[in-house]
């Protein structure tokens, strides 16, 4: 019997669009606009306008949800089958943009938060850790499912030193890695040594990616992150085999 296959688009086996900020500053692997992160193709577009620290400090659902729901449509007629994004602040058009899309969204690794909560044992509850501590405001929380009885514990990178903040938020184009990992390695210290009773980590930051496992070892607890939500996800998406 003949095998008919059919086509339509002009792009095929890209399983993941990523929505980009409109931002310049170096971006290694580990960080989620670095190809390399990845173990599967992923789909970019970059979104005029959203520059990072816009997005974190000012996200106007009335000047910048319009050109994220055209960029995340403009990826699901590519064919990509989830779509998610480069900043978790983006948290806040979660429910917008799933509501214009036919595919998986995930905006932001908070998402992970509720889940993680109902694994750890009693008494443990979650860390975050974020790019800025004074932007992330009870609305992202609640947007992501976090809700007060979650007892989330949260510390931010402006806590620590300004290097790794400003380079994102800034948009600058030199990083100091071994800066940014002693920032990290201070910010899982801090988190750990006011909260003991924390029991998973995630980073909020879809840039942090790189320094999880220097957040690990200084913590020796699990860390989460955008790579690990997105490798979760498109695991239901990307073909299995057995035998």
């Amino acid at each position: 019997m003949a095998e008919i296959v059919r086509g339509g688009r002009n792009l095929y086996g890209i399983p993941v669009g990523m929505l980009m900020t409109d931002s310049r500053f170096p971006r290694v692997p580990g960080d989620n606009g670095n190809a390399a992160t990845w173990p599967f193709p992923v789909l970019y577009r970059s979104v005029p306008g959203a520059g990072p620290g816009r997005v974190v400090r000012d996200l106007r659902e009335e000047e910048l949800l319009g050109p994220f729901r055209e960029a995340a449509l403009e990826l699901e007629r590519a064919g990509v089958e989830l779509i998610t994004t480069s900043c978790g602040f983006l948290v806040l058009f979660q429910r917008q943009l799933q509501a214009a899309l036919s595919v998986p969204f995930l905006s932001s690794s908070l998402l992970q938060v509720p889940w993680l909560v109902s694994l750890l044992p009693p008494g443990r509850r979650v860390g975050v850790l974020t790019v800025e501590r004074s932007s992330l405001t009870p609305a992202h929380l609640a947007a992501a499912g976090i809700r007060a009885r979650h007892r989330v514990a949260i510390v931010g990178m402006e806590e620590v030193g300004g290097h790794f903040a400003g380079v994102i938020l800034e948009d600058r184009l030199e990083l100091d890695l071994e800066q940014a990992r002693l920032e990290h390695e201070r910010a899982a210290r801090l988190l750990v040594e006011r909260h003991p009773e924390v029991g998973a980590i995630v980073l909020e930051c879809t840039n942090m990616p790189p320094y999880a496992d220097v957040v690990r070892r200084a913590t020796g607890l699990p860390v989460y992150d955008l790579t690990t939500l997105v490798r979760w996800a498109a695991a239901g998406v990307l073909p299995r085999r057995f035998g």
